[in-house]
């Protein structure tokens, strides 16, 4: 309060009446200078600072009264135990665990190996260690043998009384049972099994690769010298993972199909399936045998050059194109495409033995940059033949532009020719009733499927693996499964707020959410860091509320 030339220091108490705001004087404290001057305002100001945890904090760092203590991340936990908690994965695992008597919490050891693969990929062994760096509830007296045989407990083979749908080349585990019961409970988040999207992979083994699991076949990490499994995923219409499929290094991706396709059906209670798989899928027993069921639809990209009804029959036939996308200047708008439906005959003799549908896709940007490399390895060629034949005796890319004429190497300006037929082209065949123009955008939402391929190899690092035994392998890829689907619902509940972010920013500022704790007399206290960058927005997706800055 001001007082002529003094101004006076009181405590006032607000309250209203008869919805007016009034004040009352609780007590008045004296001259503000005089207080200022001998100390006492300073006396009081600590001694009510006892009654607040900031403040009491705040004096003790500056008396020098504070003991320093460990430093710990408490983001990425805080972050991703909400999601498992949010889907009901903690649920899955205990329910599962009920009747098995561990001395160890397996469902916070796979956890822990889950959160290690987002935060910081490597093998399970250091994810061991790296744990002491981070708080993550019920995680401290778990040892490295216990996560290894939490691994082994997801990929057990269950009993023969369980086997009912497996697959020819892999057996029913613990970590089918969790897929299903994990669907069971979300279903309400797909939208659809109409639609599923299916694709595999090679992942190679440093060790021995396990009893069965490890085996040499054609590798997609250009390693023939190692041992290796093939994996496989399916995915929802919405890009969401439904369960991962392993099998032996040597089986060929054709032949997986249709176990898959029988196995979701059994697994997931659901009636026709359409599979949208890519080009390495194909073959003609599979798509008679899709073609035999009546609930059995597909989606299959065609090798072009390698099948003559393609080459003869489906590229050659007019008609026109039906424009999906035109071409934009805006590099955000979806990339041109056109399409155009073909029927071929089963039977040219026989009108009524039916017809094969295909579509042909056209993306004109594609078919200018298709050109215009065409163009650029031919003029390589061209400038090669003038320094004489041996420099091009071992190049195999560049042999299909090249015939020998009068025992020299030339030009085969006919096989340029035949090839420009092909530029920013594709073809689909399929057996469903879509119209052209979903059949298209239905096949080019496969990428999804091989995003998260590349996502699991490379920023989950699931390759190498040390693991020797199937269990502990099954266990260890299923971990980066469930990793994968904790991220897919996060960045899915970003999405519907509005908010896109990469992964490295997220993580990044994930890490740099921290708590310190300090030692002040008797008591300990826990202060937090700022939250930075992406951090608020990917705390509120998660449904997780922020920590208080300081805590006791």
């Amino acid at each position: 309060k001001w007082n002529g030339k003094y101004t006076y220091l009181q405590i006032v108490e607000n309250h209203r009446v008869k919805g007016k705001t009034r004040q009352q004087v609780i007590a008045s404290l004296g001259r503000l200078d005089k207080l200022t001057e001998s100390g006492q305002l300073d006396n009081l100001t600590r001694a009510l600072g006892r009654f607040c945890k900031k403040l009491h904090v705040i004096d003790a760092h500056r008396e020098g009264d504070i003991k320093g203590g460990t430093v710990r991340k408490i983001g990425p936990a805080l972050v991703f135990d909400g999601l498992w908690r949010a889907l009901g994965v903690d649920k899955v695992f205990n329910a599962l665990l009920a009747k098995r008597k561990f001395e160890f919490p397996v469902e916070r050891a796979v956890f822990l190996t889950v959160l290690h693969r987002l935060s910081e990929p490597g093998s399970d062994r250091q994810a061991h260690e790296w744990r002491e760096d981070y708080v993550i509830e019920g995680v401290d007296t778990l040892g490295l043998h216990q996560i290894y045989r939490a691994m082994a407990w997801l990929g057990e083979t269950l009993p023969e009384t369980h086997q009912q749908g497996a697959t020819p080349f892999s057996p029913r585990c613990n970590k089918d049972l969790i897929e299903e019961a994990l669907f069971a409970r979300n279903r309400d988040l797909f939208s659809s099994l109409d639609i599923v999207f299916f694709d595999a992979t090679s992942i190679y083994f440093e060790g021995g690769g396990g009893d069965a699991l490890g085996k040499r076949g054609n590798s997609k990490d250009h390693r023939p010298d190692l041992k290796q499994m093939v994996a496989g995923m399916v995915v929802d219409g919405e890009g969401r993972p439904i369960c991962c499929e392993l099998w032996p290094g040597n089986t060929a991706d054709a032949t997986t199909l249709i176990p898959i396709v029988e196995r979701l059906r059994s697994r997931f209670n659901i009636g026709t399936v359409c599979i949208v798989a890519d080009r390495g899928m194909i073959s003609k027993d599979t798509i008679e045998r899709l073609e035999s069921g009546p609930d059995l639809k597909y989606i299959l990209g065609v090798r072009m050059r390698n099948l003559k009804e393609i080459r003869t029959k489906v590229l050659n036939r007019g008609g026109r194109y039906r424009e999906v996308y035109p071409k934009s200047k805006d590099p955000k708008a979806p990339s041109p495409l056109k399409v155009k439906e073909v029927h071929v005959p089963i039977d040219e003799d026989d009108p009524g033995s039916g017809a094969r549908r295909y579509i042909v896709c056209h993306n004109e940007n594609q078919a200018k940059k298709d050109a215009a490399d065409r163009e650029a390895i031919v003029a390589g060629l061209k400038d090669k033949l003038k320094q004489g034949d041996k420099e091009l005796a071992g190049n195999k890319g560049h042999r299909k532009y090249i015939k020998i004429q009068e025992k020299h190497f030339a030009i085969d300006e006919d096989k340029i020719q035949s090839e420009a037929r092909y530029d920013g082209k594709w073809v689909l065949r399929t057996n469903t009733e879509l119209s052209a123009q979903d059949v298209a955008l239905k096949y080019k939402m496969l990428w999804m499927v091989e995003q998260m391929f590349r996502t699991t190899k490379s920023i989950l690092e699931t390759r190498p693996i040390w693991h020797k035994c199937d269990e502990t392998i099954r266990g260890h890829v299923f971990c980066s499964f469930l990793a994968l689907v904790l991220k897919t619902e996060l960045y899915e509940r970003l999405e519907r707020k509005g908010r896109r972010y990469e992964w490295d920013d997220i993580r990044r500022d994930l890490e740099a959410l921290q708590e310190t704790e300090l030692s002040i007399e008797d008591e300990t206290y826990y202060l937090r860091t700022q939250l930075r960058g992406t951090c608020h927005d990917v705390l509120r997706a998660a449904n997780v509320a922020i920590p208080p800055t300081l805590r006791q």
